[in-house]
């Protein structure tokens, strides 16, 4: 069967009339196939876009981290922007969208990788597309070269480890003193395999391995640069994935809050921005994870110059900050999980507060929350998109709200 693909789906795939979904296809090519359940999963491009590119990673084929690698890097961006631009306009809000700032290649400096046990040994890297199967990619075109050099010690750790018949997952993050590798799924560790995990992994250099949240070994701190401070991150906790990205995003957040003097910040995880913003302004952080507000107060007590900062541990999708509470700031900085936090936009939409600035990693969720906003008063000044999954199709977004 031969179709033309009419645009690109929000998961990668190109979607001709029918609906048909077509694997690695771009808009405007003509493709050919088999077509079942409405998918055509192995394409020949009989006519190829202007965007096409060769994909350079080996693991394309097989890998599914990397969904539009076969697209030309302007193309990409331009669809990212649209996906945040559909989201918004099916909720009738405008599209202030201020271009993006995509992260280079080799920069993810966190990555969840999966591992399992086979009989050719243990392999260890992301799932294949629309697949339980792991890939390992120790070629990988976005994981950090430390990451990459680190791949024998995971296999090795996996072959240890994981349970017969299951996975694992390795949280795996660099710092300025070594990989921080974070188990779970491993289950319990003998002593005697827990000596020679030690030995193992303090002979490559590794600062702190965590295995189902026992610390087996903390040889020196895995530290992130943050503010200028320096800030040990609890075991697999979130970090963004990438310094650039990362950069970008206090930037806009920075821009966003102006010159308020009393911020608080929603689901502030380590101090991601709460740390940059107390250089200049009070802050008060709300966080769900007690490990990752013990982790920001204890970097912003390292800190010179800091103007005050409180932190509590507090659920903030049972319980957010009510709006009585959040009319005692300025302004917010909220950046929550994919879900997005309705019931915590619906308390600051009813605050007094008058500077949002909002980080999301869910347009669909972003274009809902930002809705609550705007009718309660406050416009959208602007958007940023930050590409920090480069190839993927994964969204991020910064923006600005002000109540008129």
């Amino acid at each position: 069967m031969q179709v033309t693909i009419k645009r690109l789906g929000h998961r990668g795939d190109g979607i001709a009339d029918g609906p048909i979904y077509v694997a690695g296809a771009l808009p405007d090519e003509v493709v050919e196939g088999d077509v079942q359940d409405g998918r055509m999963a192995a394409p020949t491009v009989v006519s190829a876009s202007a965007d096409r590119v060769h994909p350079d990673c080996p693991h394309y084929g097989t890998c599914g981290g990397c969904q539009v690698m076969h697209a030309s890097d302007p193309f990409v961006g331009r669809w990212k922007i649209d996906v945040v631009r559909q989201a918004l306009a099916a909720h009738d809000l405008p599209a202030p969208i201020k271009g993006i700032a995509t992260s280079p290649p080799q920069s993810r400096r966190r990555a969840v990788l999966s591992g399992r046990r086979g009989k050719d040994g243990a392999v260890v890297g992301f799932h294949g597309r629309r697949s339980d199967q792991i890939v390992g990619v120790p070629d990988c075109r976005v994981l950090h070269p430390d990451i990459i050099a680190a791949f024998p010690l995971l296999r090795d750790l996996t072959e240890r480890l994981a349970p017969r018949g299951g996975e694992m997952s390795l949280t795996v993050t660099t710092s300025k003193n070594g990989l921080d590798i974070a188990i779970t799924g491993a289950g319990a560790v003998a002593q005697k395999t827990a000596t020679e995990l030690v030995r193992i992994v303090s002979e490559a250099g590794i600062a702190r391995l965590t295995v189902d949240g026992d610390t087996l070994l903390r040889a020196v701190d895995p530290a992130q640069t943050v503010a200028g401070v320096s800030m040990v991150p609890a075991p697999g906790a979130f970090l963004q994935a990438t310094p650039h990205g990362e950069s970008a995003l206090i930037a806009c957040v920075s821009r966003a809050l102006g010159d308020a003097g009393h911020v608080v910040d929603l689901f502030a995880g380590c101090g991601t921005f709460a740390l940059p913003i107390s250089r200049r302004a009070q802050v008060h952080a709300a966080e769900g994870d007690k490990a990752m507000t013990d982790a920001l107060l204890a970097a912003w007590r390292k800190g010179r110059g800091h103007r005050p900062l409180t932190a509590e541990t507090r659920d903030l999708f049972s319980d957010p900050l009510t709006a009585d509470e959040l009319s005692r700031f300025d302004a917010a900085v909220i950046d929550p999980p994919r879900a997005g936090s309705e019931a915590q936009m619906h308390q600051i939409a009813a605050s007094k507060l008058g500077r949002v600035a909002a980080v999301s990693c869910n347009p669909v969720t972003f274009a809902r929350d930002a809705k609550v906003l705007t009718e309660a008063g406050f416009a959208m000044e602007w958007i940023r998109v930050v590409d920090q999954f480069r190839w993927s199709t994964h969204v991020e977004l910064a923006a600005a709200f002000t109540r008129a």
